[in-house]
């Protein structure tokens, strides 16, 4: 009794080092925090108290009828059956400056489509804006409770990008940044409705991407006729090539585009030594090459009539169709990428053939879901709680939607905004790093002792 007593107080003692210890680095970590984190780590501590009683209203709790193993050692042989067990899923709480992330076990009948059908319920109960539930690997769920959205803004540092594959759109809902590779992909399509953030989303790629010679922009906006009126009058000074919503001069741009698909697709091996520029890489003698088509409903448009007139501005658009269907199809191994903008992506906007090539696709706010169907593709509607639809609030202008390259479903993406005297400031700096490519090609053959394989091609000019 006397060892038992001796021991039972050097174990108390222990377990009162243990807890002042950890109440310590808890008093630490809270005071080093700034103010959010401060309330979301409060957040937390309500959240682990009360997920025992919140977990068995919202039915995310099991009974297990099947007595454990010391109930049936105890039990007695003609006494009552022992009462069931009611099971609920282990969390692990972790706060930061938005919100919570909880890890959450699973349990038979209780998986993720059940944390996800509950998810507004945990958003009520833990007092955030949203939820949403993500698998976190075999038999785990990873909980993100969204406080307050991640303020973003993005002032572009000037210098060249480490990696030409990756292209930063912003956080998603876990304060994560997102990186899609651009590395083989021939094009991108971009969807929403006016003012949702599609052109601030591009123009943090072109601010990103102009510090690099390896990187040439071109861009045809179809909501301006010149470039001083536009969403790019302050980066054009970046672009090789620009034109507005003239149909003539959109359809020169492309065929030059086209010119320069070909020879590039001609000359790759014998220039490069490889079939794909990805094997190698972007440099400034062979650079990617960018297409941006701002309001692309505007050079694909459908025209219906007989007069003249119509007739010349229908071939015009079919014809815009069948270039930019090239340049899509044949130009990923030859460094050629295309970026679509319009207000929905549906096939009168975006001939179907043309975008459903595209391997990445991001939807801003949505009014119907058809829209985000024709964006993202007809999973979204198995998403209800990521479909851009939900977005039409301006609370949420700059947020995106997209499939994630290997992630399952869809993530919410805050694009970062970038101030307009920013981009003017790029733009001014990196002036300096524009050249055609067309030119770049003829230089870069008659170095290796070619010549150009077509000498009546035109290089692409403003």
């Amino acid at each position: 009794m006397e060892a038992v007593k001796e021991y039972a107080s050097d174990a108390l003692l222990v377990v009162a080092v243990l807890v002042s210890v950890w109440l310590l680095v808890t008093v630490v970590r809270y005071v080093r925090a700034d103010k959010r984190t401060r309330v979301s780590m409060w957040q937390a501590v309500r959240v682990r108290w009360g997920w025992v009683r919140l977990a068995r209203m919202a039915g995310l709790t099991v009974t297990d009828k099947t007595p454990g193993l010391l109930a049936q050692i105890t039990a007695q042989k003609d006494g009552p059956a022992p009462a069931p067990r009611v099971l609920t899923p282990r969390i692990k709480v972790t706060p930061d400056r938005f919100g919570v992330i909880v890890r959450a076990r699973t349990l038979p009948q209780v998986g993720l489509e059940e944390y996800q059908k509950s998810a507004r319920f945990l958003a009520d109960a833990w007092r955030c804006t949203r939820v949403s539930v993500l698998p976190d690997g075999p038999g785990r769920v990873a909980i993100r409770g969204v406080r307050s959205d991640p303020p973003t803004t993005h002032r572009p540092t000037g210098h060249p990008p480490t990696d030409l594959t990756h292209w930063e759109l912003g956080i998603d809902e876990y304060a994560a940044q997102v990186c899609v590779s651009l590395a083989n992909v021939p094009g991108v399509t971009v969807a929403g409705v006016p003012g949702a953030g599609k052109t601030s989303g591009v123009n943090k790629f072109v601010c990103d991407f102009a510090p690099s010679a390896a990187v040439q922009i071109a861009t045809a906006d179809g909501k301006v006729s010149r470039a001083p009126e536009g969403d790019y009058a302050d980066l054009v000074k970046r672009m090789f090539a620009f034109c507005g919503d003239d149909l003539d001069e959109a359809n020169a741009l492309f065929k030059r585009l086209v010119e320069l698909r070909k020879r590039r697709s001609a000359t790759i091996r014998d220039v490069l030594g490889v079939k794909n520029l990805w094997h190698v890489g972007p440099s400034p003698q062979w650079p990617l090459t960018v297409l941006i088509i701002d309001e692309a409903h505007t050079y694909f448009r459908e025209y219906k009539g007989n007069d003249p007139t119509t007739k010349r501005l229908a071939a015009l658009t079919a014809e815009n169709a069948r270039l930019v269907e090239d340049l899509v199809k044949k130009g990923r191994s030859v460094g050629i990428l295309v970026i679509l903008i319009s207000q929905k992506t549906t096939g009168d906007a975006i001939p179907t053939f043309i975008r459903d090539v595209c391997p990445i696709g991001l939807s801003f706010a949505q009014k119907t879901v058809e829209a985000a169907v024709a964006a993202l593709g007809e999973d979204i509607r198995n998403w209800p709680d990521a479909s851009p639809v939900t977005l039409q609030d301006p609370a949420y202008v700059g947020v995106a939607v997209m499939a994630m390259q290997g992630r399952p479903g869809y993530t919410r993406i805050r694009t970062p905004y970038v101030a307009d005297t920013d981009a003017a400031r790029i733009a001014e700096a990196t002036s300096h790093l524009t050249a055609d490519p067309a030119f770049l090609l003829d230089a870069l053959l008659d170095t290796a002792g070619r010549t150009a394989l077509d000498d009546t091609s035109v290089p692409l000019t403003k």
